[in-house]
């Protein structure tokens, strides 16, 4: 569907050979004999998988962001539409760990856009925070409006919450995020792709950029050995990968 829509780059060479048609057929058993055949051209369960010409939105399930707070991207298409949008004071965090006391300890009940920072690939590896979701949609259960940005990494868990996410310049690289304050309006528009904090630019840039200690994820249980890794990884849009780091 992709390839015949015109949506694939078809000249490329893959481990089945030239062109990405190669994978647009599927193997049967013939007489008992392995042989490719066309795939199927309809889908068996439209409601999960739908062809090109009847999306289930136009223009697609990811949004790019970019703003005076970075540059990241958001998933919307979990996210029903009057969500894609919010403007609410900042709450910082510099560990995930951190969002789960407060909330736990009730200081998370209102309309807040949390900001966890200190997650990028340079500071620790970029982990995982899909256990931020459940507490983050709560909040939104209870009637208030919550949304997250952080340059962390989420690989499809932020579900039905407004969630910037890969931002960078990362914090440890002294990116915007690093001088965020609690209590900073953030604007998150997933409609118009823009992620912004409204701080004049020569106020944000006048702010000493937030530090944190990163000790505890950079030793132990082998951690040390992954200090290069950490150190010449690029940003998320290029893969968080030190293998494409031409600076490092």
């Amino acid at each position: 569907e992709l390839l015949a829509g015109g949506y694939l780059h078809n000249d490329v060479h893959t481990v089945m050979g030239p062109g990405l048609e190669q994978y647009a057929r599927m193997p049967e058993l013939d007489d008992g004999k392995p042989a490719w055949k066309p795939a199927a051209e309809q889908s068996a369960m439209p409601e999960v998988l739908r062809g090109v010409a009847q999306p289930f939105a136009p223009d697609g399930g990811l949004r790019v962001l970019e703003g005076n707070l970075g540059r990241g991207v958001i998933k919307v298409s979990a996210v029903a539409p009057e969500h894609h949008t919010i403007e609410a004071p900042a709450v910082v965090f510099n560990d995930q760990n951190e969002l789960k006391a407060a909330f736990e300890a009730g200081e998370l009940n209102r309309d807040c856009v949390v900001v966890v920072r200190f997650q990028g690939p340079r500071a620790n590896g970029m982990p995982e925070l899909h256990k931020l979701t459940p507490y983050l949609g709560v909040l939104q259960d209870r009637g208030y409006k919550v949304g997250l940005v952080t340059d962390g990494r989420m690989s499809g868990a932020s579900g039905k919450v407004p969630a910037a996410i890969h931002v960078y310049p990362e914090a440890l690289d002294g990116g915007p995020l690093a001088r965020v304050e609690d209590g900073d309006t953030v604007v998150l528009d997933a409609r118009n792709g823009t992620l912004s904090i409204r701080v004049e630019d020569d106020v944000l840039a006048a702010r000493r950029p937030a530090t944190t200690d990163l000790s505890g994820y950079h030793t132990g249980y082998g951690r040390e050995l992954f200090g290069w890794f950490r150190r010449s990884a690029s940003n998320p849009e290029q893969g968080a990968s030190f293998f494409w780091n031409h600076e490092a």
